[in-house]
């Protein structure tokens, strides 16, 4: 539901809840819904982050409340969706970003423990917090959920086996529930971007000459920055094309191209 639309129709202005939103993707994104005339909630594991962002969007003139979860552990993904309906009366677009990018490195490399650690936050993550906010939409018959993903849901990387895994599991997640929230009028979708202006694109190129060939690599020959990327999430979860489910939408300048 976009706020245009509920505004016409005298409903009450929209929620949206975005889970990590307290840097880089996750932040633009809740500025970008909060602009929209959306009610926001934003969620992470930073308390003392998240009050301020709270603080700001209020200051901006946003109607927003900073819930604390992590998204690793059921309980606190069910408490952070019941919250945000206690709070709002609704959810209308839920943005599952939270997610670590982990460790860069060999297979030989990895163990179960830096497995579990990115699987855990961008899979099970995913997985719980579509489980919940599916939960409180399909009373409402309405809705529409973005999880994120990236260049790597689609294609492998050197030394990224792991977290290239987790985005191709984060994709078959999202065409699958896509199909099962269908009946109930709820639209399920992922945003995909490739290389972004982020904290964790500065770790990942640390290398000069690493982050020129990461740029070399895209068609457009740039990185992208976060607004961008809000701004495709934030109409994919409106209802400005209310027809689009199950879809992988990939900005990233031509680099899948």
């Amino acid at each position: 539901m976009s706020a245009s639309t509920a505004s016409s129709n005298n409903h009450p202005q929209p929620v949206a809840l975005v889970t990590g939103a307290l840097a880089g993707i996750g932040r633009a994104t809740a500025f970008a819904f909060a602009a929209a005339g959306y009610r926001v909630v934003v969620s992470g594991r930073r308390l003392e982050a998240g009050l301020a962002m709270e603080e700001e969007l209020k200051q901006l003139g946003h109607d927003a409340k900073f819930i604390k979860a992590d998204v690793r552990f059921e309980g606190e993904v069910q408490s952070l969706v019941d919250a945000t309906v206690a709070q709002y009366g609704r959810l209308d677009a839920a943005v599952n970003n939270a997610g670590i990018d982990g460790k860069f490195q060999s297979i030989l490399e990895h163990d179960t423990e830096s497995y579990r650690d990115v699987f855990d936050a961008n899979v099970l993550g995913t997985f719980l917090s579509m489980k919940h906010e599916l939960r409180v939409m399909r009373v409402q018959g309405s809705g529409s959920i973005v999880n994120i993903s990236s260049t790597m849901g689609v294609k492998g990387a050197f030394n990224a086996s792991v977290y290239t895994g987790s985005k191709h599991a984060v994709e078959g997640l999202t065409k699958a529930v896509a199909l099962e929230a269908a009946p109930f009028s709820i639209r399920v979708n992922a945003v995909a971007p490739g290389p972004v202006q982020t904290e964790m694109f500065d770790r990942i190129t640390a290398d000069p000459k690493g982050r020129e060939a990461m740029i070399a690599g895209v068609p457009l020959k740039r990185v992208g920055n976060v607004d961008e990327i809000a701004q495709m999430i934030l109409f994919v979860a409106s209802d400005t094309v209310p027809f689009l489910t199950g879809e992988i939408i990939r900005v990233n300048g031509g680099k899948t191209a």
